[in-house]
């Protein structure tokens, strides 16, 4: 049992569409469906009509509906009751953020914001940016900073949080350099060839907005996916042993470039795409708990 299927079937009750339950909770329709189908063999029974639309309860997923959200409140007691208890880390501020931003952008904000923002305790847990933002949302830490793009927005309403800009970053095609200094590969590619194509897996953000960029490119790009991962870093890893050619944020690889390991992989300008990078907390007002060194930092960032 994993207690994200007790939240994607609550989500699916008060929705009753899997589409829209399945953006709700930031995951692909197919692999939130298999969720639930993984919560159906657990239980040892249907718990969903999908004869009907809109989607239907069966007498036996009532019955368990009851029963998650009295399981899901017990379990969020409990945290906050544990958390009532960390006195002691009242000064330690807690970050939630995607992985990729927390190999990438996080460490160089970070000791440059130590420079003006002395004395700054602070914990980080990587994620990936569904179970990040779920983070937020279940309390389980003061922030969250995550990639913004308007095709692709984060499920939260702006009357519960508030968000702040830190910057923009690129995403952009790199490949190995060649003997020559070249890229071993180019989008769009050559008449008659495909180009390996290092790619995220298809519930990552990240994909989506690669996605996005092959659409939007002036034109058609001919990759060949040999390789899939969730994570920047490893396309990373695969790209300078020169496997193929990665979509990666320009932050994660400018050592990488200054070094000519890797290398544009397209002409300038094409086949990029621009996001925000963006911090975001619970607005005090309705808050559940809330850090006065938190706030602290959230009125220095909003004054700089």
């Amino acid at each position: 049992m994993d207690t994200k299927w007790l939240e994607d079937f609550v989500s699916l009750a008060e929705t009753r569409s899997f589409s829209r339950s399945a953006q709700l909770r930031h995951v692909t329709q197919p692999a939130f469906s298999r969720r639930i189908q993984a919560l159906e063999a657990w239980t040892g029974i249907d718990l969903v009509d999908r004869s009907s639309y809109p989607t239907r309860l069966t007498p036996a997923g009532e019955t368990f509906h009851a029963q998650a959200l009295e399981i899901l409140g017990a379990l969020q007691s409990t945290r906050n009751m544990m958390r009532s208890h960390q006195a002691t880390g009242q000064d330690m501020i807690e970050f939630a953020v995607p992985h990729t931003l927390a190999f990438t952008f996080f460490p160089h904000w970070l000791m440059d914001l130590r420079r003006r923002f002395p004395d700054l305790k602070c914990r980080l847990t990587a994620l990936n940016v569904h179970d990040a933002v779920l983070r937020l949302t279940e309390g389980g830490c003061d922030l969250l900073i995550a990639y913004h793009h308007a095709s692709q927005p984060l499920q939260l309403s702006p009357e519960r949080y508030e968000m702040l800009s830190l910057g923009r970053e690129t995403l952009a095609p790199y490949a190995k350099a060649d003997a020559e200094g070249q890229p071993l590969f180019r989008l769009p590619g050559r008449p008659g060839e495909r180009v390996p194509f290092l790619s995220y897996a298809s519930d990552a953000y990240l994909a989506r907005l690669v996605d996005l960029i092959l659409k939007q490119a002036p034109q058609p790009a001919a990759l060949d996916a040999i390789y899939e991962t969730d994570m920047a870093e490893g396309l990373k890893a695969m790209a300078l042993e020169g496997h193929g050619l990665a979509f990666l944020p320009v932050s994660s690889v400018r050592q990488e470039l200054k070094a000519r390991r890797l290398l544009p992989a397209a002409p300038s300008g094409s086949f990029e795409l621009t996001m925000e990078v963006r911090i975001y907390r619970e607005r005090p007002e309705v808050a559940r708990h809330s850090k006065p060194v938190a706030q602290s930092l959230w009125e220095f960032l909003q004054g700089h």
